[in-house]
């Protein structure tokens, strides 16, 4: 069934359950409905006895019934039809004696003698058929005498069939017309839901234009909202990736063209820069250019490919190698005056990744700081360990502090590059955070990491 339309689906459940319903109704109610009835015919019993000894003598009345009774509506002969009678008195003389076996005229008898109470309900069988009897006990022209009264089950049935006749036509017609609303609902539900997939189907076929509009405050709504949300996202991404792409190849282009320009004047005995050496120099550089961005694309290349795999884990002194990349990296700008105050703090994680991590942001801070580079390394209470790296260079602008670690967008002075980009990949794959913030004086890149 779940590869049927969601509206077949909702049909289909709405009618198997009110067919369920009508079902435990056929069930049930037969048997509620006899039970009820007994109930009922034993009151009926019951009441056409009191009005046949009113009918009889106002002594037989008075000395056998509840004076309470005495205030309520008498009770039409009409109303007793089913109900018949006879009499026994001395627990044995048969007065009125109606068409009934010898069996169960015998059990009548026993149940009088073992009979305590004025009035008592019995149940019994003649000829295979039920019967409900009442017996009472009263006095009748000076003597005691025993008033029997009783109905045919065939009474109690008839109620009970014509009653679940109707009740059966009744459920039948609710279940018919049912499917009426069944259908109308199911259509209401799923329509939305096809509008849905269909603007979805558009979005996965670049069509980003036309804006998902539900108008519902349901879930069917709040999903709308999300694919709206999502559309949005994609136009900006987009976008982003657009211009970074453009970037990225003119960043290609530029010394590819260089190269070869280069190597063109070389074979033709031109040397741009005036000796062989130099010109050299500035095919190098240029290839250098070349191979770290072509490297900064396939290591995003690499980490999305990590993200579905596990990682290589080890123990990690992350101030031993937070010392390390600093020693490697602080002669290119042998200027800076450099403050560390480093804890001694344990990770898990991959060194390689860990190490590109340092790299990528001591180059940034190396780029932009003015006079002096701070890095700290705490350890916090809840496990957690804080690396903190700090320089005295301008603030950058909110926007691009927002979107720092996107990687389509621009770094600071309009630049694109993806080494923060690789930066938050890898703090993300060692379930660890990252963010940039302005200080009075500077910027500042921090790390929390788990430890161990």
């Amino acid at each position: 069934m779940k590869n049927w339309p969601l509206s077949v689906q909702i049909w289909i459940v709405f009618a198997a359950i009110t067919l369920c319903i009508s079902i435990m109704l056929s069930i049930l109610l037969p048997l509620t409905l006899r039970d009820f009835f007994t109930k009922e015919i034993y009151a009926n019993i019951e009441s056409a006895q009191d009005l046949l000894f009113y009918r009889s003598t106002d002594e037989f009345y008075e000395d056998f019934l509840d004076p309470k009774n005495l205030e309520k509506p008498r009770q039409k002969l009409e109303d007793i039809r089913t109900v018949n009678h006879f009499i026994i008195y001395d627990e044995d003389q048969i007065v009125i004696s109606p068409s009934l076996s010898i069996d169960f005229l015998n059990k009548v008898r026993n149940d009088i003698k073992t009979q305590k109470s004025v009035r008592q309900r019995y149940s019994g069988k003649v000829d295979n058929e039920k019967i409900f009897y009442v017996i009472t006990k009263g006095k009748a022209l000076n003597q005691e005498v025993y008033l029997v009264s009783y109905v045919w089950d065939s009474y109690r049935e008839d109620l009970v069939k014509t009653l679940f006749k109707k009740l059966a036509l009744i459920m039948t017609i609710v279940f018919l017309l049912s499917w009426i609303p069944a259908i109308w609902l199911s259509k209401y539900l799923s329509k939305p839901l096809v509008i849905l997939e269909k603007r979805v189907e558009k979005l996965a076929n670049h069509e980003w234009n036309e804006a998902v509009v539900v108008n519902r405050k349901d879930e069917i709504g709040k999903l709308g909202e999300s694919i709206e949300e999502l559309r949005n996202q994609l136009i900006q991404q987009d976008e982003a990736q657009q211009a970074f792409l453009q970037h990225v190849s003119h960043e290609l282009k530029t010394p590819v063209m260089v190269i070869r320009s280069f190597a063109q004047a070389i074979k033709d005995g031109i040397y741009p820069k005036g000796d062989l050496d130099c010109s050299v120099s500035v095919i190098d550089e240029e290839a250098e250019r070349l191979e770290k961005r072509i490297g900064n694309l396939l290591y995003l290349t690499k980490l999305d490919y990590l993200s579905n795999h596990e990682l290589n884990r080890e123990i990690i002194s992350l101030d031993i190698l937070t010392k390390e990349v600093v020693d490697r990296l602080s002669w290119n700008r042998p200027e800076l005056e450099w403050h560390l105050n480093l804890s001694k703090v344990n990770i898990s994680g991959d060194i390689e990744l860990w190490r590109v991590v340092l790299e990528n942001i001591l180059d940034n801070q190396i780029r932009y700081a003015d006079s002096e580079i701070s890095i700290s390394l705490d350890k916090q209470e809840e496990n957690t360990g804080v690396l903190r790296i700090w320089n005295d260079g301008p603030n950058m602008e909110p926007e691009v502090l927002d979107s720092l670690f996107s990687k389509f967008s621009k770094g600071y002075k309009g630049e694109h590059g993806l080494g923060l980009a690789i930066v938050y990949g890898i703090v993300s794959l060692h379930d660890s955070k990252i963010w940039a913030k302005n200080e009075e004086s500077g910027v500042s890149f921090n790390i929390e990491v788990p430890t161990v």
